[in-house]
């Protein structure tokens, strides 16, 4: 056994931890070292949003010290950051094992260092407690989840004072701080429960209050109240407050699907709680075929990402995928604020860089500003931040099935996206067609853009290492062409530095660093690969367009660009 590993087993073995934990580590030092070995290899990384990995003993698991030891570096930082001042934080979580369990850790080890908490009662979602945090004026938070992942993960994102996770300075700060903990003793377990305080029903009353002021078109949603609505939360949060949203925006026909509705961490029904994932919404399809209903929503655990579900032009429902549902959302903010006479000159929009550009051309051809940023709502919230006071924000949103409706939710919000979306659907029902024909319709008019998605997992000790060659691979040798058609730029995010490798001109990306390679073909395709900041995983992300005639031309461009794709996947040979 590796030294180090050596060492953190018996710092745990010697030290102040319970006996129930100290058996466990002696079990798995005779049944499973390989286990013991991944558990204590290393320790698990407070990265730039927090924590996230599989729950058990060990310095390289989700466990009570793990996320003590985590926020005592986060309250020590806090204390620097406001010195002199009352210090308020917002503490939540989702329906996972054990969230609530982190989540009151999280509570006491604030309290017990003078910090006042903002407990909720029960399980919320994420976009809740970045609202909650903005509303109390706290100056930080934290959601105990692990969004999307298996039931093996639980996870901590850590929140700043405008309600959205941690940018430059604070992440990497908040980091050192954490890094500074090498004990559970350095950590302040108990003594300051006086400081904590339980929040609920008020908030929740809130959070709809602000939500329902989102809506464009209530008129049309009293006209078309009986929208046939499915909506499954997949064992998650949503349960909480989806129901009461789009009761409050006026919808009365809402199914919701029975077999998915209680929250459970076990998310007995699906092996991955992820709407991105076909299989977590197949339920809620069934149910949404023999209502024959209009539209089909689900949210993933902690309520931050939604996919839908509606009939295309054959009638056959299909799933949307994250950038279909973005294009149809974007278009829909713009288009609805012009006819109501309320769009502002200064209007903005913001995606992140491996989102469709068909969003750029939209927001281009109706004079509205559209930003490109890193992946991840941080950097949407961080964009919004900056242009505060000189831009007006509608929405923002990616490709991982995350939508941000109006800056007072600064992280991706599915509550507020089921209910616009819904709102969408009813819009169009109204007009007499579907959101299907709306999408198509804005293929002919805009271009058709088609994406696509892998992701590569290399599981262990050596599959970052392995992620790590991949990346170097390409940044050094980048392919000079894929599929039969050249590649005439290569972005590399990790130099901040694009490059055109025809003429050999370069030039400065103007984003903070991120290890993202893209490669732009001379066909007008974008291949994008990036890793995983919380999973052992590359993701190559595939952007190929085509203009669409009309929309009689629509199931032929369609499989023209299906096979484009398929075509530089074989090529790049990620299959």
């Amino acid at each position: 056994m590796q030294a180090t590993i050596q060492a953190n087993v018996e710092k745990w073995l010697s030290g102040n931890f319970d006996e129930a934990t100290k058996e466990q580590i002696k079990q798995l030092q005779t049944a499973n070292p390989d286990e013991l070995a991944d558990s204590f290899y290393r320790n698990l990384e407070f990265g730039t949003g927090g924590l996230r990995g599989i729950m058990g003993i060990g310095t390289n698991r989700m466990n009570k010290y793990t996320v003590g030891m985590a926020t005592q570096g986060y309250a020590n930082y806090l204390k620097k950051s406001f010195p002199g001042e009352e210090i308020k934080v917002v503490v939540g979580h989702d329906s996972r094992n054990n969230s609530r369990l982190f989540a009151e850790i999280v509570a006491n080890v604030m309290g017990a260092n003078g910090i006042k908490v903002l407990l909720f009662e029960a399980l919320r979602p994420t976009p809740e407690i970045s609202y909650a945090i903005r509303f109390h004026k706290g100056k930080g938070g934290v959601v105990c989840t692990a969004s999307h992942n298996p039931k093996e993960y639980n996870g901590y994102k850590a929140y700043w004072d405008d309600g959205a996770q941690l940018v430059p300075p604070h992440d990497k700060n908040v980091i050192a701080e954490v890094d500074q903990i090498h004990s559970v003793d350095d950590v302040k377990w108990s003594g300051g429960e006086s400081n904590i305080t339980i929040i609920g029903k008020d908030m929740d009353e809130e959070y709809i209050k602000m939500v329902k002021s989102l809506s464009v078109y209530p008129e049309v949603i009293a006209r078309q109240h009986d929208l046939k609505i499915v909506y499954t939360p997949i064992h998650g949060t949503g349960i909480m407050l989806a129901p009461q949203v789009l009761n409050s925006f006026g919808f009365t026909n809402v199914t919701i699907v029975e077999e998915q509705s209680k929250p459970d961490g076990n998310f007995p029904t699906v092996v991955y709680p992820n709407p991105e994932e076909k299989e977590a919404m197949s339920i809620g399809l069934k149910k949404a075929q023999e209502l024959d209903a209009d539209i089909l929503l689900g949210t993933d655990p902690d309520s931050d990402r939604v996919g839908i579900g509606i009939k295309d032009n054959h009638g056959n429902w299909v799933l949307m995928n994250g950038n279909q549902t973005a294009v149809l959302a974007f278009n829909y903010m713009i288009e609805a604020r012009k006819a109501k006479g309320i769009a502002q000159p200064n209007d903005m929009v913001i995606k992140t860089i491996v989102t469709t550009e068909m969003i750029d051309a939209i927001a281009k051809q109706n004079s509205v500003a559209c930003y490109n940023v890193l992946t991840g709502f941080k950097w949407i919230s961080s964009m919004i931040k900056a242009e505060e006071g000189k831009q007006n924000y509608i929405i923002g949103g990616e490709e991982s099935f995350g939508l941000m409706i109006g800056d007072q939710v600064r992280d991706k919000d599915a509550i507020s996206a089921v209910a616009l979306l819904c709102e969408m659907a009813a819009y169009e029902k109204d007009k007499g067609r579907s959101l299907f024909s709306k999408l198509i319709d804005l293929y002919v008019q805009y271009g058709f853009y088609l994406e696509d998605l892998i992701s590569i997992t290399k599981k262990g000790m050596n599959g970052q290492k392995e992620i790590a060659e991949m990346m170097e691979g390409y940044r050094s040798n980048p392919p000079k062409t894929i599929n039969g058609s050249a590649v005439v730029k290569l972005l590399d995010y990790e130099l901040k530095i694009g490059k055109n490798l025809q003429t050999g001109e370069s030039w400065t990306i103007d984003l903070p660093k991120s290890n993202v390679l893209q490669f732009i073909l001379a066909d007008g395709s974008k291949i994008s690969a990036r890793p995983s900041g919380t999973e052992p995983k590359i993701k190559f992300y595939f952007s190929v367009n085509a203009p669409l005639p009309s929309a009689d031309d629509f199931d032929k461009v369609m499989a023209e660009l299906k096979a484009k794709i398929n075509g530089i996947i074989s090529d790049m040979k990620l299959r």
